[in-house]
């Protein structure tokens, strides 16, 4: 059982402006013709290193929705270490962990370059936003508990 806080009913205003910002992230990584998979990609290797199961779980379930395989959802906390990604998603991973773990010597000159070199202003931008706003659900998630499981994706 989970006895902590239900954000949702207990800040309605702060959950749905949460809801806004996610909605905002996303319609500026459409703008930027970022890939919807690579979106998963990021979410899923934020929410490995904040150790979010519920995030986990939805994330995978998502990306396994868009066609994405188990070998790179299994691959993706040693992306480094397989030939499974592309550069662009190289670049996508090393800028996401280097937000998730900012403080951790910030966000590298040589990590945000090599992003910049595959990705334009905007799609940089949406990569910072995406990041960002997976780590703020993964702190929700995991402060308040949110059990894995029941998630199911829309389609």
């Amino acid at each position: 059982m989970n006895d902590r806080v239900s954000l949702k009913k207990a800040t309605p205003r702060v959950q749905a402006a949460m809801g806004a910002l996610h909605a905002a992230a996303v319609t500026a990584a459409e703008d930027a013709k970022l890939e919807p998979e690579l979106l998963e990609l990021v979410r899923i290797r934020a929410s490995q290193i904040n150790g979010c199961a519920f995030c986990l779980d939805m994330h995978t379930k998502d990306a396994r929705a868009r066609g994405e395989t188990e070998q790179r959802i299994y691959a993706l906390s040693a992306w480094r270490e397989t030939p499974f990604y592309t550069d662009r998603e190289r670049a996508a991973l090393a800028l996401t962990e280097a937000v998730t773990l900012v403080h951790d010597g910030h966000v590298p000159d040589e990590v945000y370059r090599e992003a910049a070199e595959v990705f334009d202003e905007a799609g940089v931008a949406a990569l910072i936003w995406a990041a960002t706003v997976i780590n703020a659900y993964n702190r929700m998630a995991v402060s308040t508990r949110m059990v894995p499981g029941a998630y199911r994706p829309a389609g």
